[in-house]
């Protein structure tokens, strides 16, 4: 297993490396071969697209690898992991019975507070309900239907004349070109849903709109802006997946994974054995507090 970065600084290396790749003056290569003056940024596009693919590979490897350990680290030590807990717990609390002294009963409900809690009605259904059941609201949304009943609108005489006058004139059945008619759908979409509010300004604007005309077609960007807009954004790209390998390999479950990339069952297999000794040695603690709060020793003889 490798990290992304690894990776990424390979294949950087090996492009460094590559023969034939020397730097020829744009002029000068576009005057000998005759190519486009945009030839070699459409190559360096093209370069940066694969190496962007091939770290987005790396990444998306490394984050199922962490994915599937963490999954795996979970379902073998969890269990570990929440029985020492709650024997931390269980033993600060019989220390605090048997000495009663303040301080100690602070750190048994430090410890208890620290053993996951069950979660409350509201905390499970994200306020959608409590004890009592579903919140109107949540039914409402449930079964598809609105919080509230919307507001009934009677729009005035003059929004009718407008909307009227409007959907005369910017018919979509009046256009002859399929572009046309696709803009002409779009204005009496939002006509209609003008009228449907009663927004008598709102037609008012959308008359206006339509008088004007359409609006000229904006001159779109030239190659060569466009091929370095493409450059700006897979190195903008690149920049956010650096940031998530990094915070991969820097969580704790990444760190883990460094400490035997070629062999992370093995490594889980060690943290079971670690954590089996802690169990079994805070069971044996906790059985000689239980025991002298008996008034025996641990071996069950009298004090």
């Amino acid at each position: 297993m490798t990290t992304p970065e690894a990776e990424q600084s390979q294949a950087e290396t090996a492009d460094a490396a590559a023969p034939g790749d020397a730097e020829v003056p744009a002029g000068a290569a576009a005057q000998a071969d005759g190519a486009r003056p945009e030839e070699r940024l459409e190559k360096a596009v093209r370069a940066a697209e694969q190496a962007l693919i091939e770290y987005e590979i790396a990444v998306e490897t490394f984050r199922v690898e962490v994915d599937n350990f963490s999954r795996l680290h979970h379902q073998k030590l969890g269990p570990m992991y929440a029985r020492l807990d709650e024997l931390d717990a269980r033993i600060a609390e019989a220390v605090a019975a048997r000495t009663g002294d303040p301080e100690d009963i602070r750190k048994a409900d430090e410890a208890r507070a620290r053993v996951m809690p069950m979660p409350g009605v509201e905390e499970l259904f994200h306020g959608w309900m409590d004890d009592s059941g579903l919140f109107p609201e949540a039914v409402a949304m449930l079964t598809d239907q609105p919080v509230r009943p919307p507001q009934r609108v009677r729009p005035s005489d003059e929004a009718r004349k407008l909307y009227r006058e409007l959907a005369r004139k910017a018919h979509p059945d009046l256009a002859q070109e399929a572009d046309e008619r696709a803009r002409r759908e779009e204005f009496i979409t939002r006509v209609n849903a003008a009228y449907a509010r009663g927004d008598e300004a709102l037609l008012r604007e959308l008359a206006e709109e339509w008088a004007a005309g359409p609006k000229p077609e904006e001159q779109g960007p030239s190659a060569a802006e466009e091929l370095y807009a493409r450059l700006e954004w897979l190195a903008q790209r690149k920049e956010m997946l650096t940031l998530v390998a990094r915070e991969l390999e820097e969580s704790a479950i990444g760190a883990m994974l460094r400490l035997a990339p070629d062999d992370p069952d093995r490594l889980l297999d060690e943290i079971a054995e670690q954590l089996l000794t802690q169990v079994a040695e805070r069971e044996n603690e906790l059985a000689g507090l239980l025991a002298q709060g008996h008034g025996t020793s641990a071996d069950g003889t009298g004090v």
